[in-house]
């Protein structure tokens, strides 16, 4: 992208954040976040980062926006009141003030980068062939730095357990309550039961090819949770509760393989999260494979919330 394109979408952009920060609606706000990050979507298209446009647009703009709007609803009992009332022009003002002096603060680091910028681009295409993948992001996120990647497969699972424990002690162990008083006839029941067989086609097809193409764990992992919260949305299916065995089975089983290949390299390899030679591949896979699911049931838990109903037996 270059020229008037370019500067249109930066006007947009910085268009929307300004719109986000002085709405006075909770609603207006969220859906100017979520149009936002569709817009950052396409920014990152056009400095060819796919994988980021992918991953901004799945949660970002999708995952993060359902939550969003989820908080603001629950913040009036369900309505979209007006809360920026509470708001004065003094704060309004801070949090315009704020988001200028990050913003500068950016420019300036970036400005003070020495040409040519320092990066790693070199080592990783050198490094790239070992791994056995053509993604360079899989081979950074799952051989470069794997034990980052790990990392954060377990903080999704503590803030979920952080979710949870917001729950009153009568509810603990039962199930989240996200359906609405959809009418089984209507418009969401009929997407509920027709998209999600093509989403899970989408999300499979996505961790297929991310390890040599852009895709991979979390994009794949993000649909399965939004077909998953649509179907629960429009009241076809409950959330599981969250005391149920093969629920938390689900949720420990990717990171559990992730931790088992690690120790595996450390036997075979000599490190912790080390490929044998020739195995790297393969195993990269089987860690995608065994992620994806454990993330999804993650993704949905935390937009689902603690648990609202009485417990339930496992």
């Amino acid at each position: 992208m270059s020229g008037a394109p370019t500067l249109a979408l930066i006007a947009l952009i910085l268009g929307l954040a300004l719109w986000v920060v002085l709405a006075r609606e909770t609603f207006a706000a969220v859906a100017g976040f979520i149009a936002y990050g569709l817009l950052l979507t396409l920014a990152w298209v056009g400095l060819s980062a796919v994988d980021v446009a992918m991953t901004e647009a799945a949660i970002g703009a999708g995952l993060t926006g359902a939550l969003l709007i989820g908080a603001a609803a629950r913040l009036r009992g369900g309505g979209y009141a007006e809360l920026g009332t509470r708001r004065g022009p003094a704060a309004r003002a801070l949090a315009i003030a704020a988001s200028i002096g990050v913003s500068a603060v950016l420019v300036v680091c970036l400005r003070w980068l020495p040409e040519p910028a320092p990066t790693l681009v070199p080592d990783v295409a050198m490094g790239l062939p070992a791994t056995g993948v053509g993604n360079p992001i899989t081979a950074v996120l799952l051989a470069f730095r794997a034990m980052d990647t790990l990392l954060e497969a377990i903080v999704l699972l503590l803030a979920l357990i952080g979710v949870w424990s917001l729950a009153p002690d009568a509810a603990w162990g039962g199930r989240p309550e996200v359906s609405h008083h959809a009418d089984p006839q209507g418009v969401l029941a009929y997407v509920a039961r027709v998209l999600p067989p093509i989403g899970i086609v989408v999300a499979v097809y996505i961790l297929w090819v991310g390890a040599d193409e852009p895709g991979g764990k979390f994009q794949g992992a993000t649909i399965l949770a939004s077909m998953w919260l649509l179907v629960m949305m429009a009241g076809l299916t409950q959330a599981p509760p969250i005391g149920k065995a093969s629920l938390r089975a689900w949720l420990v089983a990717g990171p559990l393989v992730f931790i088992a290949i690690g120790l595996y390299g450390a036997f075979a390899a000599g490190a912790f999260l080390a490929y044998p030679h020739g195995f790297a591949k393969p195993l990269i896979v089987v860690i995608e494979i065994a992620l994806m699911p454990s993330l999804a049931v993650t993704l949905a838990l935390l937009l689902a919330g603690a648990p609202r109903e009485a417990g339930a037996a496992p």
